[in-house]
């Protein structure tokens, strides 16, 4: 979260506000890794995507509609004077992830699609809406997973349960084989991956990458926020990411100073091609083509979208 505009000492004393009113509930979630976290971020992304037009309101929560009230004059001051805020981030990382699962499934007709920590995001809703034979489904704490049942059930009854389990366990390996192996997997991920420090992301994308071995092909799309290089406001930055990490319970940090390094990173994982998308270049009109992988460098953008590919030979 990037709260530009406050002194430290505001941005603490709204942080102090946010823990006020977000009480985390344990009892559920005691037998999970420590790496868990449930923000209240999930109810402020999945408010901002009400607000968007592009959810539903059985996904906006009271807690959403707080925190949104709440940082709007943050946000918007950001938007003005700065050229971006959380909630561009939001919808910027929210498009391209979209955009290139409809690319996917025009391709891969079968796809199969597993979005892990899934949040109040509307994705699964409307891709079901659009292909209704679509086998898609979503994993999350338990908590969360609670929620999201409920309120995808009150607006699509056939709607499959969320799934709980903890994604640095072999638990993860029970998830995979829940699908089709005779089919491509697409696997996404949404403001997930920077609460994680990049040792355990690399056991996570290498536990996707094995989970993976038996099917022809495994897509990944992920938003990630890389280091804000390239940003005026960079110390003040990573001063806020340090309250959001300690907020969220979390590793929150950012990763990567360039598309190279993440590119080298996913590959070590086991990742076949990977491919940096960034917003400036993506929303360019007319859209601009990404130079080769020698040649990209951090345009300054606060989030990129990654989609790497696995295929094997089956």
């Amino acid at each position: 979260m990037f709260l530009f505009n406050y002194s430290n000492e505001k941005v603490t004393l709204l942080f102090n506000q946010l823990n006020n009113n977000n009480k985390v509930r344990t009892n559920m979630t005691d037998s999970l890794s420590q790496h868990r976290h449930i923000s209240f971020t999930a109810h402020y992304t999945g408010y901002i995507w009400y607000q968007m037009g592009i959810s539903h309101p059985a996904f906006a929560t009271s807690k959403g509609k707080f925190l949104a009230k709440l940082l709007h004059p943050l946000e918007s001051w950001a938007e003005r004077h700065v050229g971006g805020s959380m909630r561009t981030t939001l919808k910027q990382r929210h498009q391209m992830i979209d955009e290139h699962l409809c690319q996917l499934i025009e391709q891969h007709p079968q796809l199969q699609v597993l979005e892990i920590a899934c949040g109040l995001s509307p994705r699964s809703w409307n891709f079901r809406q659009k292909f209704p034979e679509i086998n898609y489904r979503e994993l999350d704490l338990p908590d969360m997973a609670k929620i999201k049942t409920q309120a995808l059930q009150q607006i699509d009854q056939y709607a499959p349960e969320v799934l709980t389990a903890d994604i640095f366990s072999e638990e993860l390996d029970c998830i995979f084989q829940m699908f089709d192996r005779n089919q491509p997997l697409v696997v996404i991920s949404e403001g997930l991956i920077n609460y994680f420090d990049q040792q355990m992301l690399g056991i996570l994308m290498q536990g996707i990458t094995e989970n993976v071995q038996y099917f022809p092909a495994v897509h990944y799309l992920s938003d990630i926020y890389p280091e804000p290089v390239k940003n005026k406001l960079a110390n003040f930055i990573w001063s806020s990411s340090r309250l959001l990490k300690f907020m969220s319970r979390s590793a929150f940090t950012f990763h990567f100073k360039s598309p190279q390094e993440l590119q080298h990173f996913f590959q070590d994982a086991g990742f076949d091609q990977v491919e940096v998308q960034q917003p400036q270049r993506y929303f360019a009109e007319p859209r601009q083509q990404n130079p080769t992988h020698e040649q990209d460098e951090h345009l300054g953008d606060l989030v990129w979208m990654v989609h790497a590919v696995k295929k094997n030979s089956v």
